[in-house]
């Protein structure tokens, strides 16, 4: 069964950037989003040669992955099957997408997981999150990581901040107020 297992904070400045070692700008849309977690995404990726190409990804809630599932916090552990597909078909599934984004995703070469970090574009501007990919082996250490200083609040299981629903309602669609709380330094 595929896990992903992942942990994601608010990004602040840009000390993150000397960490870069790879790029990709992403097209990603989603078809299938239903109440009970499960979706269907598509994903285009261009840029850096290693990184280029398309998925068609399927997620849902985690609910007998792992034992201590329970215990753990709310959206870190979910479900998640990904299968390479041609790029003309990820264009055409792109087009047929209800719910659409667009982020460059930068590879950082950070220890204690698989860490990225996204610049939202348009109206999802000027969003920075940082995510750290973590193995089941690795949980117990991802679960008492020390993100960088860069790493502001987290954002891990805050659904209304998931790539779904930035696609659905959009920051530049959000009140003020709500924007801006999210903006301010979290209490440490």
């Amino acid at each position: 069964m595929g896990l992903e297992i992942e942990r994601r904070f608010l990004v602040h400045g840009c000390d993150w950037r000397r960490h870069v070692c790879w790029q990709a700008n992403l097209q990603q849309g989603y078809l299938v989003a239903s109440a009970d977690g499960f979706t269907v995404r598509v994903r285009r990726a261009s840029g850096d040669k290693a990184v280029a190409g398309a998925w068609l990804t399927l997620k849902a809630r985690s609910e007998q992955c792992l034992e201590a599932v329970d215990l753990l916090p709310e959206g870190l552990v979910r479900q998640e099957f990904e299968y390479t597909i041609p790029e003309a078909d990820a264009d055409a599934l792109l087009a047929l997408a209800p719910q659409r984004l667009c982020k460059v995703r930068y590879g950082l070469d950070l220890p204690g997981g698989e860490w990225v970090l996204d610049v939202f574009e348009g109206a999802n501007a000027p969003l920075l999150v940082a995510e750290v990919e973590l193995e089941p082996q690795d949980l117990k250490q991802g679960l008492a990581l020390k993100p960088p200083a860069w790493c502001g609040r987290e954002l891990t299981g805050r659904h209304e901040l998931s790539n779904l629903a930035l696609a659905r309602r959009p920051l530049a669609l959000w009140p003020e107020a709500e924007r801006l709380a999210l903006f301010e330094p979290a209490d440490i």
